[in-house]
């Protein structure tokens, strides 16, 4: 009778056991169970599209910034634009 409930523990508790190398008991991690190689060229490969990513950002802040000065030159060429946008404080001028 004993042997046949060691069995049944058994299967139970076989998907419980920890992952060579780690002490606890916490479940193995994704970074455990993979290649330390495939570990560091994700990593290189997330460090390079984030460097990507921000030559994008910078790339589109700098034709914003463009686009911006270029308007803000077209509209100093307005006559209307400067007229509405002057102080029209004559006082000044008497």
């Amino acid at each position: 009778m004993n042997g046949g409930g060691d069995r049944q523990w058994q299967k139970k508790n076989q998907g419980a056991r920890p992952v060579a190398g780690r002490e606890d008991n916490q479940a193995a991690t994704l970074k455990d169970l993979l290649n330390p190689a495939v570990v560091s060229k994700l990593k290189e490969q997330a460090a390079e599209m984030k460097r990507e990513e921000e030559t994008r950002k910078e790339e589109e802040r700098k034709r914003a910034e463009e686009a911006r000065k270029q308007e803000q030159k077209r509209l100093e060429s307005s006559f209307e634009y400067l007229l509405n946008n002057s102080s029209q404080d004559w006082k000044k001028f008497k």
